[in-house]
Order: C-alpha cells, then structure tokens, then sequence
C-alpha cells in the first residue's frame, strides 16, 4: 500500500512549505499519496485538493468572528472526509486555530497527527499547549526556542530548521538583485513590506506611508520599493499612498520580496515570516504590528502576551537587535530615525549582519528533509499495523 499523506495548509506560505513537504516525502516514497487543503505549489507537486489554502486566510481573535459560520462549516465537512479517508498521518501546516481542531478529532479516531509550524503559544495564549498535548502526536518546529517550549512542557516536538534559511544563500548579491529589478546600484534604497493579507495591509498602510513621507522631507535622494503579494493588497497599499504621501514615489512590485530586500539597504516590515526573510537576507530593519482595537484590548486585558519581543529577529537573537513597535509605538518620527540610523551607521549595520550570519546558520538544516523524515517515521509506525477500518482510497468534503 502506498503511504497516504493527509494535509491542510494554510495560506502562501503554509502552501511553500506544504509543497517542499510533499517533494521530500516522495523522495522516500516515491508512490506516497497526497489531499486535503492545498495551494498551487501543493498542487503542482501532486496534492489532490478538496479546498484551497486560500479558505483558511484569516487572522485576530476578533477578525475571526465574520468568518466563523463559514469556518466551522468547512472544519465539519474536512473531519468528515479525513476520517473517511484515513490517511496513514494528518499533517497540519500552519493556521494552527484551524488545524488543532481538526487535529483533536483525527487523533481520537486513530490516525497519527503532526502540526508543522508551531503556533505562537510560547508568545500568547500559552495555555493552548494543553490542547496541542491532547491533539497532535508531534510538532514541528522551524525555530530553536519552540522545542525547548515544548520539551519544557512534555509535547513530542522536533526543531527542523526553517525553508527560507535553506532558501536563500548565506552571502547574498546586492548588486545583481539591483540589476535584476533595474534600480540604480548607487542609491539608497528603503524597501516597504506593509504585509501579505489584506488586513494586515488595511491596518498599516497608513503607517507605511506615514514613514515613507516622513522619510522623502529628510532625504529626498531616498529610494522606495514596495513587494506586493498580489494585486488586492497593492491596490490597498497604492490607495493609501495616495492618500498620505502623494508626492513620495514609491516603486511597486508584483512579487519579488526575497530581490527586493537583497537589492535594499534598510527595510521597514510587517511583524511576521517577512522579517525573518528580511534577516536571512542580511538587512537592517524595523518591525510594526498593528491589530485590531478589540484584540489589542483582550490581549492586555487577559495578560495573553507573555513574551518580551514579536519580531522574529529579536526572538532569535533573544535580544533587542532591530526596532520593533506595536499600535501606538507606531510613530513616524521614531521609525524613521530608527531607520536613518542603519543608513548611517555602517558599524552597527555590519555587526547587524553578523548577527544574522550566525541565525542563518544555525536555521539552515534542510528543513523539508528533516520534517519528511519525521513524518514517514510516525506513519510508519501505523502502516506497520493498519487497523481494520484503514480505507483505500481518499475521498473529498461531502
């Protein structure tokens, strides 16, 4: 029988690292079989899709609420087919809200669950480990301080290191991301990377530009690139310029994130994977998150948030090594500083750099591989002795 692999990702990333999963597992076997949530990476790679990771994009405790019927409808409908199907092992990829709640009801019918990408318990909500105990044979995890986490708490977890890190070379080329996106390679460029949801983008667009404006009154010889994930959030992000800076040019791209921060000098970024991009490739930033009023005021008010930073950099580093700053921080005059500051410090900026060499390093351990073999070690225990209600062949949502 050939090894049947059950997965759920969520959103663009969850799909990349989804897809790389997929690549490794056929590597050790070669006729596994693959379904359930997926992106186009995923499904390129040979996944059968019954949804597409696009369903599961939603973000905050409050966002949620709009979006919940929905939600539990799709939940209902994917443990129903999964049960049916029974894969040898489910794989969560990331919306660990989604996720985890399948998991639970997969792992008391038998099949083996993993959750690839840890979610933030160690930072807020750390309660959430109970369930993750109760819900998922393993967890893998892309960054060292989650394993000590959950080691510390007695969940199974393995530290597999982070794609991005395998992704993107230790010493990277700023001159040819500079040709590459026909910027002049004597300027002094700011890359501006307000998020990849829509949301996200809604909330900080006008901080974004704000910075961006400010920036333009003090050194008008200054450059500004923006990646854009796709064309609803451009139109988000290009409105807002509009709005607040319309003088200040700034340079959209469709895509091209990882060039675009090779090719800048400094970057101001949206709290998330982007900063830890932005750090594998070697380049001095600030960091913003911006959530909604409600969820800002419940997480203060239920003292969620237990840990000392939200970037990733600093969470690396377990230092304060680059700016980051939440709602109200969120000043135009101090990032902005912050950010002039990396321009004209080229000691600091160069010891910035090591640091992240050192991060880089000891993030790149192939991470595909290492999270395909701990997967095809716990199926494997299950194919060795399938139970009598195993079913041959995967069937999709009712």
């Amino acid at each position: 029988m050939p090894l049947r692999v059950g997965l759920v990702a969520g959103e663009a990333s969850g799909d990349t690292l989804g897809a790389g999963l997929i690549h490794a597992l056929r590597r050790l076997a070669p006729d596994a079989e693959f379904f359930g949530v997926a992106g186009p990476k995923m499904r390129a790679a040979g996944c059968a899709a019954w949804e597409p990771s696009e369903s599961l994009a939603v973000m905050g405790l409050f966002e949620v609420l709009r979006d919940l019927p929905r939600l539990l409808r799709l939940l209902g409908r994917l443990r129903r087919a999964f049960i049916a199907a029974r894969p040898d092992v489910f794989v969560g990829i990331d919306a660990p809200d989604t996720n985890l709640r399948l998991a639970r009801h997969l792992h008391a019918a038998g099949i083996p669950t993993v959750q690839y990408v840890s979610p933030q318990v160690w930072a807020w909500r750390q309660n959430r480990v109970h369930g993750i105990r109760e819900s998922v044979d393993l967890v893998l995890c892309l960054l060292p301080f989650e394993k000590r986490f959950y080691d510390e708490q007695g969940v199974a977890a393995e530290f597999v290191g982070h794609p991005l890190a395998d992704a993107i070379p230790l010493h990277v080329d700023r001159s040819r991301a500079r040709a590459e996106l026909d910027l002049p390679a004597g300027a002094q460029i700011v890359a501006l990377l307000p998020g990849s949801r829509r949301g996200e983008v809604t909330r900080l667009a006008g901080d974004f530009a704000n910075v961006a404006q400010w920036l333009a009154a003090q050194r008008p010889e200054l450059e500004f690139v923006a990646p854009m994930a796709n064309a609803l959030v451009a139109d988000v992000f290009a409105a807002a310029l509009e709005r607040v800076a319309p003088r200040v040019k700034v340079r959209l791209f469709d895509g091209h994130a990882q060039t675009v921060l090779i090719a800048a000098d400094v970057v101001l970024v949206a709290s998330g994977t982007a900063s830890l991009e932005a750090a594998l490739c070697k380049r001095p930033m600030v960091v913003v998150y911006r959530l909604g009023a409600m969820t800002v005021w419940v997480l203060r008010r239920l003292n969620l948030v237990k840990s000392k930073f939200f970037a990733q950099p600093n969470l690396l580093a377990d230092r304060r090594v680059v700016g980051e700053y939440f709602q109200a921080e969120i000043v135009p005059e101090s990032i902005g500083a912050e950010l002039l500051m990396w321009l004209d410090e080229a000691p600091r900026r160069e010891a910035l750099e090591q640091e992240f060499l050192r991060v880089h390093v000891g993030l790149k351990r192939d991470a595909s591989g290492r999270a395909a073999q701990a997967v095809f070690a716990l199926a494997s225990r299950r194919t060795a002795d399938p139970g009598p209600a195993d079913l041959p062949a995967a069937r999709g949502p009712a």
